[in-house]
């Protein structure tokens, strides 16, 4: 697959992904909620990794700069 990520956008998704969790251990989000946000923040983790976002390619976008 090709890279459709530019490196703000995986910068951003890494930042979100540690700010959610550490919101859920320090007990601020809990339960279900809790749960669900912490596999948002694993596939950010990944998707920034990788640099391919799944969804970003039935929509056709990309973020990543043309060199």
């Amino acid at each position: 697959m090709k890279k459709n990520m530019g490196a703000a956008d995986r910068i951003i998704r890494l930042i979100v992904a540690a700010i959610i969790v550490a919101l859920y251990f320090t007990g601020i989000l809990s339960r279900t909620l809790g749960i669900v946000l912490l596999i948002v923040a694993g596939i950010f983790v990944l998707t920034s990794l990788i640099g391919v976002c799944p969804l970003y390619i039935p929509l056709k976008i990309k973020t990543l700069m043309k060199k």
